[in-house]
């Protein structure tokens, strides 16, 4: 998988701006599991933690199914990883490759800008159930940027633990 991760701009419009600073992080993450093996990437951070690399990208597929698909496009899907609607079954990547978790995220993300890109404005709005209110495309895009960003930091600590690597 080749990762190029673009500098957002320094001026530009809300809606370019926000999708670069979600593509910068989208590809963060990537370049943080990037060169590990299967093993490398189910490495948990330390007990009781059961976070992994691999459980964070399987997670995040999970995240861009769920605000995309199921809230912006009114989806009637499954979750990726349950069928049962369990979020936190994401986490629990024994039976996974790594291979078949990224092409997961990867598909995910695809249609995530495939409906970001089709929506009219940012003013859009969707319900989302969870939250039990109505939400803007552009809330979620904020939230989308905040979910990554979050979840980059545990996979820098993750990353460092595996093999050294700091960075980026």
């Amino acid at each position: 998988m080749t990762i190029e991760r673009l500098d957002p701009p320094r001026r530009a419009g809300e809606r370019e701006t926000l999708r670069a600073y979600l593509d910068f992080h989208r590809a963060t993450l990537a370049m943080k599991a990037e060169g590990l093996t299967d093993e490398q990437l189910r490495q948990r951070s330390m007990p009781p933690s059961t976070l992994s690399l691999l459980g964070l990208v399987r997670h995040m597929a999970e995240v861009e199914r769920t605000w995309f698909r199921r809230v912006v496009n009114g989806e009637d899907i499954p979750l990726v990883w349950s069928d049962e609607g369990n979020y936190k079954a994401a986490f629990d990547d024994a039976d996974t490759t790594g291979a078949s978790a990224f092409a997961a995220w990867q598909e995910e993300v695809a249609h995530s800008r495939r409906i970001e890109r089709a929506a009219d404005s940012l003013d859009l709005t969707a319900y989302q159930p969870r939250w039990g209110e109505d939400v803007s495309l552009r809330l979620i895009m904020l939230h989308m940027i905040h979910e990554y960003a979050r979840h980059n930091g545990h996979a820098d600590f993750l990353r460092e633990g595996v093999d050294g690597t700091v960075g980026a």
